[in-house]
């Protein structure tokens, strides 16, 4: 197994007022060489919007894009006719396809927003845009993992076009699981929400990121009470 170690600290970092923005991989004025993706996983923002705000409309295309809300709420409108907020609890994906415009903001006047923006690399170019949105309760990620995302249309309404699969889980303090990946040669990418766990032999803290490859499982196991997710995503595609 090989492992590549993302501190919180370590993150590119942007505040323009308005948004406060932490980047896993490069983007925007943040560059860095190492740090371009983790197989397909491209984007892993970690975003704060002041009250009031947000991103005017802008266009996507050819990319799996994954809003995951942390606190408070987003409001979405694009052109395919999408009007909608999402709130904590929800998950939302937009395949850009052969192209999409689409805007998202903090429409209440007290309270900040804080979400998570995820891209993904499609296996499939040019296909028609298209929206989902699910709300997924917490209850039912405690102790296990809950999927979020997937390539299976039967499987959730937020799949993606590629072969990955995206779980949320809420570990109680000492609770201990395995992870078993869902492909051969997939990747695993584990990003902590908040608590303190250990992935194997690495102790992990809120915002760390860790990427596992060569593997076909992980124990993990939390040391205090923690919010996570997992990217079980290809390498190569």
């Amino acid at each position: 197994m090989e492992k590549i170690i993302y501190k919180a600290d370590s993150r590119g970092h942007a505040n323009h007022g308005w948004l406060d923005t932490h980047h896993t991989f490069s983007f925007a004025s943040y560059y860095n060489p190492d740090r371009i993706h983790f197989g397909a996983l491209r984007v892993l923002n970690d975003d704060k919007i002041t009250s009031g705000t947000g991103f005017p409309k802008h266009p996507h295309d050819n990319m799996e894009i994954i809003s995951i809300p942390l606190k408070g709420d987003l409001a979405h409108e694009d052109s395919m006719g999408n009007q909608a907020t999402i709130k904590q609890g929800d998950v939302q994906v937009m395949s850009g396809g052969t192209g999409i415009m689409h805007s998202e903001f903090n429409p209440n006047e007290e309270i900040g927003t804080e979400f998570l923006q995820i891209w993904v690399f499609p296996n499939k170019q040019n296909v028609e845009p298209r929206y989902g949105q699910v709300h997924y309760p917490a209850e039912e990620r405690i102790n296990k993992f809950q999927t979020i995302v997937s390539p299976n249309a039967n499987e959730v309404d937020t799949w993606i076009h590629q072969d990955a699969w995206f779980h949320l889980a809420d570990f109680e303090t000492g609770f201990e699981s395995t992870y078993e990946l869902k492909k051969k040669d997939n990747g695993l990418f584990i990003f902590l929400l908040e608590g303190e766990i250990e992935v194997g032999d690495e102790k992990m803290e809120k915002r760390d990121g860790i990427g596992l490859l060569n593997l076909e499982q992980i124990e993990i196991k939390a040391n205090k009470e923690s919010e996570i997710l997992l990217m079980d995503v290809p390498m190569e595609w």
